[in-house]
Parts: C-alpha cells; sequence; structure tokens
C-alpha cells in the first residue's frame, strides 16, 4: 500500500530531519494542549503528546480518502528530577542553562506514526543525554541573548552555537536531540510498511527550502 507522508509539526527543524529521508511530505500544525498531566512522568508526557499530535494531525487531512502515515514528535528533559519544557522568558532560559551546568541531562523524545488506512499507533520514547560544561552566568547569558532559544526545551540549540554549552552527548541518534529520532523513525515506517530505501521511482524527495525563522521543537 502506497501513503502520503504526513508531519504534524510546525517546526523547520523537524522538517529539514525529515526531508533526509528523501520522501515527499506535507506539513501540519496538530496545535494540542502540551500541558502535562498530574503525576505524569516525562516518558509518559512525551509519548502522549507524540500520539496526540499523530492523531490530531490525521484529523486535519482533507483527502482522507487515500492512506496517511502522520508522524508526531515531543520533547523535554529531566533536570532534578523536574520536567523541563521550553522556557519562553529569558529569565526562565537563565534558570534552565544554571541547573544544567556541569550537569548531566536526559532528554526524552516521544515518537509516533499513526496509520490512517487501519488506525493503527506505532510510538516510542528515544533518550538522549547530554553533558554540560560548568557555565558562568555571564557565558549562559552571552548564549541566550545570541541564539535566543526562548522556544526550545531545555534553552539551547544544538545545531547551532549551543553546541558550545556541551562537554559530550551521549545516545544513539543525534538527530534525537535536534527533535526528531530517524533511526527510530524508519524503523515505526517499516512497520507500516514503507522502506526507505526503496520508496517509488516516481516519488520526489521534499521540499527542503524551509525558513528557519522558529525554535526546533513543534
Amino acid at each position: 500500500m502506497e501513503f502520503n507522508l504526513v508531519l504534524a509539526s510546525t517546526s523547520p527543524f523537524r522538517q529539514q530531519l525529515l526531508a533526509k529521508l528523501m520522501l515527499p511530505f506535507n506539513c501540519v500544525n496538530p496545535n494540542i494542549d502540551e500541558s502535562p498531566a498530574k503525576d505524569e512522568t516525562a516518558l509518559s508526557l512525551v509519548k502522549r503528546l507524540a500520539e496526540q499530535k499523530a492523531f490530531a494531525g490525521a484529523q486535519l487531512i482533507e483527502n482522507k480518502s487515500v492512506p496517511q502515515l502522520i508522524i508526531g514528535s515531543d520533547q523535554v528533559a529531566l533536570i532534578n528530577g523536574q520536567i523541563i519544557g521550553k522556557p519562553h522568558t529569558v529569565d526562565n532560559a537563565i534558570a534552565q542553562l544554571s541547573a544544567a551546568s556541569g550537569q548531566a541531562i536526559t532528554f526524552y523524545t516521544g515518537l509516533a506514526v499513526f496509520n490512517s488506512a487501519n488506525q493503527q499507533m506505532l510510538s516510542c520514547v528515544e533518550p538522549f543525554t547530554v553533558h554540560f560544561k560548568h557555565l558562568s552566568v555571564e557565558q549562559i547569558r552571552y548564549y541566550i541573548n545570541t541564539e535566543q532559544p526562548l522556544y526550545c526545551a531545555g534553552s539551547f540549540k544544538c545545531e547551532g552555537l549551543g553546541i558550545a554549552l556541551f562537554e559530550r552527548l551521549e545516545g544513539d541518534d543525534p538527530n534525537t536531540l535536534i527533535g526528531l529520532p530517524l533511526i527510530k523513525l524508519i524503523d515505526l515506517l517499516a512497520q507500516h510498511g514503507v522502506d526507505v530505501l526503496s520508496q517509488a521511482p516516481d516519488a520526489q524527495p521534499a521540499n527542503t527550502d524551509i525558513e528557519f525563522n522558529k525554535g526546533r521543537w513543534g
């Protein structure tokens, strides 16, 4: 069975990552409430939100007669046992990076792929650990003022100057930290019957001419 591929995200960085697979895809804005439930763990939260984004994306598809695979993804970090998302303000970003300074912080990325043909949802959670340098307040303020990572979980953009904040990275797939674990995604697509190494001859690579005017998390 042939599918249309849909990314339920407005993040240009997730779009760029998905474009690496050279499969045509469209994007929709799932626009869900990302608030954690009471006593919800980080793993449960990102898995639930990824699934909700994929399902919400499916409801936005106009031509429902064509089978769709809708991809949802979400990410949070754990700092001292507390779930950390997007800072939204400079003060919150300073607080997040100050708490992360000198620490090993684990990021959890939830990934879901919803099959509109059989209503099957496949999902997983991929961890990735970042070992932060010991950062001075001056370094933290300089970084935040320079890159403005106010809509990025953890208050950094590892695909930019944020790489200077780290001593080392630890995980199976560096794409996970940017927001879309491609190795796991390829596996989930295969379980839905899509082999990225044998795409249809008439399929064209997705448009990668993307404006980078938002944070990496959508």
